[in-house]
């Protein structure tokens, strides 16, 4: 193929057969993607690829807030230990020291940046800080009840505001274009394939640098508090490149989601324990200090175990969160958003107990980096839930994934600014000369159901070797017919969330096979000792 030349800016060779070149593209748009196209935008071209509108991703539905050392009775190494205790003996000791010794320069930016945190004059910080599950310190900065929505809007607004950073809403990553897959020497990343949503046409994007942010893999599961959007894109394209992907059995499931039947799932923040909730019984009884001295701030696996136990021990259909005995004021100024959901769908939470269940909630593993973001592909960064960094260990420690996302984009941000990298050859362009449009759509949503339900009853809270051998099956049979039906059809959304999703399943049953014991957020009924030595689960193509 023949390479036209057709301009060269910031040092990058535009190729005139080719929909967009960027210095880097950003696939996803939470805080970690976000944070990143700010610290490059000023010396780089960037591009922002998300598959539907730029909030429409987890970071905007966190509510707790962002862990850091601010309080002048809070130190570092207090932080550190609860990040390692929770993470139970996983944790990179290194990393986590690296995240939390940076926590204060995050939280001071994003201040700068114009984040309304809320205020509390009575702390010698000026923000009222809340503490959590598994935190011995008040060390959760936030605002009210929805710190993820007020942080995306703030720095949502300097993304489309600047110059040098392009967005593409409505686009969808298809996968990822490197070195290996053109028959190229070295199996460098060099831009991926994305289908314009609107225009229903896969387009060829170049780039210098490529970084994953795509979130977890929530979708995977029948109950979640994720947003549709999560469904393991980037671990699985990153997977396919090449890379290694770390800890994908720890799953974390928040104890706490609304359970309503006419609702979707709704994530009742961790603060709300955090600030004196108690968990019932149907009855009335309390039952956490009987699984953990911690009680109601045991970190989130402990609490959710606890509450799976109790419901299937009794038959019940769910738990309550009690917060009745704090003053009606009191609640409505520290998780006014909470109040106003369970509000219009009939519940005051000032006079009642809320229903809730255990949802899943966070992938702890992903795509292996190291300390600069940088994947086992050269040109690929993952950061954000995508990765697998080694803070979170066998369990995250609640609101430490905020804090990741800052300071890996900062750190992705600043290993890229430093690397000169080469320019990318004439990329091919998509090929859909022996495809046709497809026939049957249902056979798509029928598999998607079909995943998340079997996922959701074999690869759950507590798992057995049988349960994880049965998943893997069906799995299999899935991949089968999505290969048949992605060989042969036009691409669509669904299709290639679908192709995702089994391929994140497969990482994460194949991962908890290898784990013979019962760590963190991984329960085996077959193995439920701890093994003297924490190894991480590492997967390799």
């Amino acid at each position: 193929m023949a390479t036209v030349l057709i301009a060269v800016t910031s040092g990058f060779i535009r190729h005139a057969n080719m929909a967009h070149q960027f210095d880097v593209l950003i696939i996803g748009s939470g805080l970690a993607g976000l944070t990143l196209a700010l610290h490059l935008a000023a010396q780089r071209k960037v591009g922002v690829v998300t598959k539907k509108e730029l909030l429409d991703g987890a970071s905007n539905w966190a509510q707790g807030g962002i862990a850091a050392v601010l309080a002048g009775d809070d130190t570092t190494e207090s932080h550190v230990r609860d990040t390692l205790v929770a993470g139970a003996g996983l944790c990179d000791e290194a990393v986590t020291r690296f995240v939390v010794e940076r926590g204060r320069e995050c939280v001071d930016w994003l201040i700068g940046e114009g984040v309304p945190f809320t205020r509390d004059a009575a702390s010698d910080t000026g923000y009222h800080l809340t503490t959590e599950g598994g935190h011995s310190h008040r060390r959760v900065i936030h605002v009210d009840d929805a710190t993820g929505h007020a942080v995306q809007v703030t720095l949502e607004s300097k993304v489309r505001a600047h110059p040098n950073i392009t967005l593409l809403e409505n686009h969808n990553a298809v996968d990822l274009i490197t070195g290996a897959k053109l028959g190229l020497p070295e199996n460098r990343c060099l831009g991926a394939y994305v289908l314009d949503t609107a225009k229903g046409k896969v387009v060829t994007i170049a780039a210098r640098h490529v970084v994953l942010a795509t979130g977890g893999a929530g979708k995977v599961y029948l109950y979640t508090t994720n947003p549709d959007t999560s469904t393991g894109d980037g671990i699985a394209m990153g997977w396919r490149a090449g890379c290694r992907v770390g800890n994908m059995e720890f799953i974390q499931f928040h104890p706490t989601c609304l359970y309503h039947a006419h609702a979707k799932p709704f994530l009742i923040s961790e603060a709300v324990r955090g600030e004196g909730g108690i968990l019932k019984l149907p009855d009335g009884t309390r039952f956490m200090p009987a699984h953990d001295r911690r009680a109601e701030l045991a970190p989130r696996d402990i609490v959710a175990r606890a509450i799976d136990f109790e419901m299937k021990k009794r038959g019940i259909d769910c738990v309550y969160l009690d917060i009745t005995h704090k003053p009606a004021e009191f609640i409505k100024q520290h998780f006014p958003n909470i109040y106003i959901h369970c509000k219009e769908l009939g519940i005051d939470i000032t006079r009642e107990p809320i229903p809730v269940v255990p949802a899943e909630h966070y992938t702890c593993g992903g795509i292996v980096t190291d300390g600069r973001a940088r994947t086992d592909v050269p040109g690929l960064y993952a950061i954000g839930e995508t990765a697998c960094t080694g803070l979170h260990g066998a369990n995250r420690l609640a609101s430490n994934s905020l804090l990741e996302c800052l300071v890996f984009g900062m750190a992705a941000a600043r290993d890229i600014l430093a690397e000169n990298a080469p320019v990318p050859p004439v990329l091919p362009e998509w090929d859909e000369s022996r495809v046709s449009d497809a026939d049957e759509e249902i056979v798509i949503s029928h598999n998607w159901d079909e995943l998340r339900r079997f996922m959701w009853d074999y690869v759950g809270i507590v798992r057995t070797n049988k349960r994880l051998e049965r998943a893997l099956h069906r799995i299999q049979l899935l991949q089968s017919e999505i290969h048949e039906y992605y060989a042969n059809f036009r691409v669509s959304s669904d299709l290639l969330e679908l192709r995702d999703l089994v391929q994140t399943a497969e990482l994460i049953v194949r991962s908890a096979q290898l784990r013979h014991e019962s760590r963190g957020l991984h329960c085996s009924r077959d193995y439920p000792d701890l093994l003297a030595e924490a190894k991480p689960t590492i997967l390799a193509r």
